[in-house]
């Protein structure tokens, strides 16, 4: 019963987007691995740029600098 969990920032991904991602991932642990689509979860958290760091500075400020 595979488990993945996607992290992304909260930057307007569509639904349609993220029903994509849900669809290839499980079909991809299917075709890879052999795991069955009706016990695969896949879940979608979306962080704030704000909450996300890289480099000792959020993800905002470094999108601001460019």
């Amino acid at each position: 019963m595979p488990y993945v969990n996607i992290k992304i920032t909260k930057d307007g991904v569509t639904s349609e987007k993220k029903a994509e991602l849900i669809k290839g991932v499980t079909q991809l642990l299917s075709d890879v691995l052999g795991k069955n689509p009706q016990t695969t979860f896949v879940l979608i958290d979306e962080v704030e740029t704000d909450n996300w760091g890289i480099g000792g500075e959020t993800v905002t400020a470094r999108r601001l600098k460019g």
